[in-house]
């Protein structure tokens, strides 16, 4: 079940839309599809900065109270039409004194307005805390919690080279999600059309579709974008392949889709032998969820079962080699890490797999298509 699924890109940034605020999902944990203009973005951000404000980038105090805020559903309160803020705490079954202090500070920085004392309202960036992806990644009872807290290890993880999230939650974060159905379905969730909106079904690098007849969807999570493949092109059959409680939650998307009779699915881990003899394997958003040693096993796996002619088209995870995201993130979640096109390309070829082409899709997705050797 891949993060960058987010991701995981994903976890959570605070951009501004106006001179100080915005909100907007963390790119993955894992994975939005990178656009152009995201990419434009990624690189501005690398340019340092002559005017950083240290005391701004360290003070943590308005992130925790957007968490809190999202957490409350305080957004869906004051939509709803309640702005009193002894009431708004009646409905978030919260302290109405402490909870006031919160909004106030976040009235300073732009989001959320108190028109008279006591009364608030919604502004352009508060009311993206209505979007329900703003709301899995911030809700600190879901997979938003997991990924706000683990930062608290970033040092152990800096220090050893490996990821400390056991030391947080007591259990590294695969085996935690296998632990709590409820943190996994927030995070499948997040993963999913919920908090990433329909994939797009543009996925091959070269060539064209009239070759495949059979698409196998590796660490596909609920099937969003296998179901979107098979919507728009009615002659292929697809696979999906991820753990069994994750896939037992993708016959509702593929049934939505109208694909359910030309697919089917297999609960297994993508570490084990794949399904084989396929035309197309496709890995979103999934090996920048795994080191390299247990990146390498997934690409083999991958090499054995398209063996002797099939496509891995890998979606997510490689970068051009003056690209390359830190993804910090995954660092502190997983220990793993995007890697630039060279890199990617000797993991690869220590898997039996070679390169054969890279490039931008339509989507502005950065993609690699790999052949068994």
């Amino acid at each position: 079940m891949p993060l960058a699924r987010c991701a995981l890109r994903f976890a959570v940034e605070i951009k501004t839309r106006s001179q100080q605020a915005q909100l907007t999902s963390h790119r993955a944990l894992g994975n939005h599809q990178e656009t152009d203009e995201e990419e434009q973005e990624m690189t501005r951000d690398k340019i340092p900065g002559a005017s950083a404000n240290l005391s701004a980038l360290s003070d943590l105090c308005t992130p925790w109270c957007i968490h809190v805020v999202a957490t409350l559903r305080i957004a869906d309160h004051i939509a709803a039409g309640i702005a009193d803020i002894k009431t708004l705490a009646t409905k978030a079954e919260c302290d109405a004194d402490s909870l006031q202090r919160v909004l106030r500070h976040l009235v300073g920085k732009g989001v959320f307005q108190e028109p008279a004392p006591g009364q608030f309202a919604l502004n352009e960036a508060a009311q993206g805390l209505l979007d329900p992806s703003q709301q899995l990644g911030l809700d600190l009872d879901g997979i938003g919690g997991r990924m706000a807290y683990a930062w608290g290890s970033l040092l152990t993880a800096v220090r050893t080279g490996t990821p400390a999230y056991h030391e947080i939650f007591g259990l590294p974060f695969w085996e935690d999600l296998e632990a709590h159905p409820d943190i996994a379905a927030s995070f499948d969730a997040l993963m999913g059309p919920p908090g990433h909106g329909t994939p797009d079904p543009e996925v091959l690098v070269t060539g064209g579709w009239e070759s495949i007849r059979t698409v196998v969807d590796v660490g596909g999570g609920t099937g969003a974008l296998l179901a979107e493949i098979l919507r728009t092109r009615p002659e292929i059959h697809g696979t999906l392949v991820d753990l069994p409680r994750t896939v037992a939650r993708a016959d509702s998307i593929f049934q939505a889709a109208g694909v359910g009779d030309r697919v089917r699915t297999v609960g297994q881990s993508f570490f084990d032998p794949l399904p084989a003899g396929a035309d197309l394997y496709l890995l979103k958003s999934l090996l920048n969820d795994w080191p390299d040693r247990e990146a390498k096993v997934i690409l083999s796996r991958c090499a054995e079962a398209a063996r002797p002619s099939g496509r891995i088209v890998i979606l997510g995870g490689v970068s051009p080699d003056d690209r390359a995201d830190p993804q910090l993130l995954m660092m502190v979640l997983l220990g793993s890490k995007d890697r630039t096109l060279t890199e990617f390309r000797e993991l690869a070829n220590e898997a039996s797999l070679k390169v054969q082409a890279a490039g931008r899709l339509p989507s502005g997705r950065f993609a690699v298509e790999c052949r068994p050797m």
